[in-house]
């Protein structure tokens, strides 16, 4: 398993959720909090391609050793892209959550709902609450 970290260059939602943003797209994962939590992950359950999300809603699931999560969706955007090398290696998530474990990538339909996301700062100030 990956060592505790949060990326300076990520957004961050409450549930334990990041996004990337590049542009007008994002790729989202789980944070090291969240895989953490779960134990070590054996199944990604995610979205169709093309499917509509919204922000602050459940888009996938990920179940682990000790049980079944929903992702909340950081931001609201149609999904472009799934990390297909989940399917055949989950434990990514666990050793890689920020980068080999990404779960979509997402062409953001209001990229204004970015400032309504964390900085490093205040989701570790979250985290020790």
């Amino acid at each position: 398993m990956a060592d505790e970290s949060y990326p300076d260059d990520l957004k961050y939602h409450p549930e334990h959720d990041w996004a990337r943003i590049e542009g007008d797209e994002a790729t989202f994962g789980i944070t090291w909090f969240a895989q953490e939590q779960l134990g070590e992950v054996v199944f990604f359950d995610p979205p169709e391609v093309g499917r509509t999300i919204s922000a602050g809603s459940s888009y996938a699931e990920v179940e682990s050793v000790k049980a079944v999560s929903d992702v909340i969706a950081p931001l609201s955007g149609e999904v472009v892209a799934v990390n297909e090398e989940l399917s055949g290696n989950p434990e990514a998530i666990n050793d890689e959550p920020y980068d080999k474990g990404w779960l979509v990538r997402v062409k953001l339909s209001d990229p204004s709902e970015v400032d309504g996301l964390l900085d490093v700062a205040a989701y570790r100030e979250l985290l020790s609450q």
